[in-house]
């Protein structure tokens, strides 16, 4: 092949630098072509990148922005080891068909729905009977019945104040209602102050403010040492086991119905837990008048509630002025050997106490594990807080969560530390304390990812779903953590834009034979506040379909790599809800 008229790329005039023969040229062809071939794919790549979206380095996730805070953004960092393609759209390699190309899309509900909790409904709830408070229950509306559009935001909604401002302060205009202000402005629950609400602290017993209340409990019983975590507050006004529970002025009939409501809460208090309880009927004699009931009446219910305690074998711990205190048995030995303990109610036979999903209220007494004397922890001791994170939960010591091992623990510490960390360099402001304070986990597991966000400035709800495998909802508890059962087939009993940030890990190959994802990704919608951040982890199929359907939303959005690389099949999908409200105040108020 001497005198070739092949050009050398080394020359500068593009011109041949010297003639090639045999072999010699042979390779330089080969070399030439193989270059360009890799030129012309490394175009045809960034091409398709940029039609699909603009480059992923830097890209600007949220496009319309409220007035008071930044837009999100969401940074993919293609500088990790293990990940060189970390920005691939993936969507576009696994689209089945052309029909699949059209987004459906979901416009805005009415603005009468933009406090609407499906399975709070008033409307729905009018329907069931008020005895015994049936109709606060969860009453979900049927398939038929679920909308198919995104719960507006109300007009003027404006990111929450940042922690812990937000304790105090919240805008009027995410939630415009002066009625409580007027009703409630004895008690100084709330404030309305030009464009915002206040939260003074303040309540019927205790107009010192909620501080001082809380320090007043404090003189009783230890709230510092790190052995009471977690606490469930019925009636919460202003303000699973659990280190304790409490009630002021919740207007619940503790009394009644052969103590069920009591028995419930005997059922989700730890052993040694504590039970307060203040208002009426406690201290009836100095309040008696103000609460315009009889004396007898109030003194036949304080006698009947001590009764359905001791009943529960459990002991009065102490009662000074407004608040008494009772404490639940570290165990039942004592309650079963000595009959002048035996409770009545009965020992409910054979249950599972972690039963709690659509399941009725008993009138019998949940039977504690059993010990070997009456100084020993039913079921074991938690450490105090804050070691009880991170030490080995007793259940887990004790091998009562099927297939979940001491190893198998320590191993999920390390993983969603491991996992958080690559979290935080694709959405840079998760875990700033400014961002998210409200964080949801759709699938919670041990609650590792809870865990790893402890010293950041949010709370985590860690949810079990009900078809989950494995019942995980003690180990959570367990380790000082919160959390609840759900189906994720229904909608969750909170007000619209409760949460910041939400957190969903294999929860659609979950429920992918159960009920419609479209479904499920409107409730996601629906408890997001505008502008709120999501990750979801799931397989990679599974996750294009995931952006196809919030496309119709209009969430903005990008799927990575796993944090181990591209080879693994389940991927990341991040996104952030805009911010989008009902266009005019009139719109608010028809």
């Amino acid at each position: 092949m001497a005198g070739s008229n092949l050009l050398s790329p080394y020359h500068p005039t593009g011109k041949p630098s010297k003639p090639f023969t045999g072999a010699s040229t042979f390779c330089f062809k080969r070399s030439y072509s193989l270059a360009l071939i890799l030129f012309l794919c490394g175009i045809s790549y960034l091409f398709g990148a940029w039609q699909q979206g603009g480059w992923a380095i830097g890209t600007r996730l949220s496009t319309t922005t409220p007035t008071t805070t930044a837009a999100t953004r969401i940074i993919c960092n293609t500088t990790q080891n293990s990940s060189p393609s970390k920005n691939l759209d993936f969507s576009s390699h696994h689209a089945a068909n052309s029909d699949e190309v059209a987004v459906k899309t979901y416009p805005l509900c009415d603005a009468k729905y933009s406090e609407y909790t499906p399975c709070e409904d008033p409307d729905r709830s009018s329907n069931f009977k008020r005895s015994r408070m049936i109709f606060r229950e969860r009453h979900c509306p049927k398939t038929e019945e679920l909308l198919k559009c995104r719960i507006p935001a109300p007009y003027g909604y404006k990111n929450p104040f940042p922690w812990p401002q937000s304790r105090d302060l919240a805008w009027f205009d995410n939630v415009p209602h002066k009625e409580l202000t007027v009703e409630k402005a004895v008690q100084n629950w709330i404030r309305y102050e030009g464009n915002k609400f206040r939260f003074p602290g303040g309540g019927t017993m205790f107009p010192n403010g909620a501080d001082a209340y809380i320090d007043d409990i404090g003189k009783l019983i230890n709230l510092r040492d790190g052995s009471i975590r977690t606490a469930l507050d019925t009636g919460c006004g202003v303000s699973i086991p659990f280190d304790m529970a409490h009630c002021s002025r919740c207007l619940i009939p503790w009394h009644k119905y052969d103590g069920v409501f009591l028995i419930e809460v005997d059922r989700v208090l730890r052993p040694g837990g504590y039970w307060i309880l203040s208002g009426p009927p406690i201290r009836w004699r100095k309040y008696w008048k103000g609460w315009e009931r009889t004396k007898e009446d109030l003194n036949e219910e304080q006698v009947n509630i001590e009764k359905v305690a001791k009943s529960l074998c459990w002991k009065k711990f102490v009662e000074k002025d407004d608040i008494a205190i009772w404490q639940k048995p570290l165990n039942h030995f004592n309650c079963k050997t000595n009959p002048n303990n035996n409770p009545n109610p009965s020992f409910c036979p054979t249950q599972d106490p972690d039963k709690a999903w659509y399941t009725d209220l008993e009138t019998c007494l949940t039977r504690l594990p059993e010990v070997s004397d009456d100084q020993e922890v039913a079921g074991g001791a938690v450490a105090k807080w804050p070691k009880r994170l991170n030490a080995i939960p007793p259940r887990i010591r004790e091998g009562a969560v099927k297939g979940v091992t001491v190893e198998n623990f320590e191993q999920d510490l390390e993983l969603w530390k491991r996992r958080l960390s690559y979290y935080k360099t694709v959405n840079n402001q998760l875990g700033q304390g400014k961002r998210y304070r409200n964080i949801l986990d759709m699938n919670a597991n041990l609650g590792g990812f809870a865990a790893a966000l402890v010293d950041d400035l949010v709370w985590v709800m860690n949810v079990v779903p009900v078809e989950a495998n494995v019942n995980t909802l003690g180990v959570i508890y367990e380790r000082g953590l919160i959390g609840t059962y759900q189906d994720w087939c229904e909608a969750m009993s909170t007000y619209p834009r409760t949460y910041d940030f939400i957190h969903a890990d294999s929860v659609f190959s979950l429920y992918e034979n159960n009920c419609e994802m479209e479904d499920i990704l409107l409730e996601m919608d629906r408890i997001l506040r505008p502008e709120g951040g999501i990750i979801i982890r799931d397989d990679v199929d599974m996750v294009v379909k995931i952006k196809r359907i919030t496309d119709g939303l209009k969430w903005d959005s990008q799927i990575v790599d796993h944090e181990d690389g591209p080879l693994v099949r389940e991927k990341l999908f991040f996104a952030v809800k805009v911010y989008e409200t009902v266009h005019t105040t009139a719109d608010q108020t028809s």
